[in-house]
């Protein structure tokens, strides 16, 4: 039967969006511990601390449910999400030394337990095995989708920084850097998915642009989230204030400022976005400068993009997961 038979895709949650992949996940989860498996004890120990600490592993259920729309789950499709997260894993050691972040997901990094040096280094080893894990297995078109939305990723961050700067991103720079830093891996993860179990190329690069616009929303959802729009959980927000991080709400909410209010958000940006006080005025300012609810639509015209996408593609259950995990993106709540 159906999930849609009781629950749309809208209410599923994130245990009946993995359902249609639930065993391929578990078989998944076997081979990326053997991938990651090696013979010095501390990479050993640093590898392992690694995967016991992994979160909902979304890229990895983006690419089997890609998959699946087309075909049945196959090795092709495994190495695809084993590569993924391979790569991915790395940027994020290597992330947290650039940021000097001392916690992931309410764990320690590795930069704060065995140091930089050791954390870069492992870092090096997973891009490492993410190569040898593609030329083994003969997978050189896949390692090119892969690697490149990791150049993709490396470019809108060296372009957020560059702009944020200057405090000057636009609109366009915005979506530039969202789609590079963040929708790019999980255009890939889809565009690989369906590259393992279907040769058409349009199809493939129908399920690469369904990927991009869902992690646009994806993105814009996080960017409301540090405004505290359509979170209850108690997380921390003005992060991206106090970094000096110019995001969609307040770069709208500049769009219509006036040249007094914009030397205001200036100042505050440049010299006092460590005081909770101020940080706390500006975002009052961008909620009612309409920032927020301009954001909100933004996020709901990628989501819809996305969706509309999904109906042109076979409709199963892959499909239908697929459009849950749409909506679980711009519904959840951290």
């Amino acid at each position: 039967m159906s999930i849609a038979a009781t629950r749309t895709p809208a209410e599923m949650s994130v245990k009946e969006i993995k359902a249609p992949v639930e065993k391929v996940m578990q078989e998944f989860e076997k081979r990326f511990k053997a991938t990651m498996k090696s013979n010095t004890a501390l990479l050993d120990k640093i590898t392992h601390y690694i995967i016991k600490r992994k979160g909902k592993q979304m890229r990895p259920l983006f690419v089997f449910l890609s998959a699946g729309i087309f075909g049945e789950v196959n090795d092709r499709s495994y190495t695809s999400a084993t590569l993924i997260e391979l790569l991915h894993t790395a940027t994020l050691v290597h992330d947290d030394v650039v940021d000097e972040a001392y916690q992931r997901r309410g764990f320690f990094s590795i930069n704060a337990l065995w140091k930089n040096k050791i954390a870069v280094l492992v870092g090096d080893y997973l891009l490492s095995k993410g190569l040898l894990v593609s030329v083994e297995n003969g997978e050189f078109g896949m390692l090119k989708i892969i690697s490149n939305a990791v150049s993709q990723m490396s470019e809108g961050e060296l372009l957020q920084i560059e702009k944020s700067r200057l405090l000057n991103i636009d609109e366009e720079v915005y979506f530039t850097v969202i789609r590079q830093k963040t929708a790019s891996l999980i255009s890939a993860c889809c565009e690989a998915g369906a590259a393992s179990t279907c040769e058409d190329k349009g199809r493939q690069e129908e399920l690469a642009k369904f990927g991009e616009y869902t992690g646009i929303a994806f993105q814009i959802k996080d960017d409301l989230f540090d405004y505290g729009f359509g979170q209850n959980i108690g997380k921390p927000t003005g992060i991206d204030i106090k970094e000096r991080k110019l995001t969609l709400p307040l770069i709208h909410a500049l769009e219509s400022a006036s040249k007094k209010e914009k030397r205001w958000v200036k100042k505050i940006l440049k010299n006092e976005n460590e005081n909770p006080k101020k940080v706390k005025e500006l975002m009052q300012w961008v909620l009612d400068s309409d920032g927020i609810a301009y954001t909100e639509k933004a996020m709901l015209a990628y989501r819809d993009k996305a969706l509309n996408i999904l109906k042109n593609l076979p409709q199963n259950q892959f499909t239908e997961a697929l459009e849950g995990l749409v909506h679980y993106t711009i519904n959840r709540k951290k």
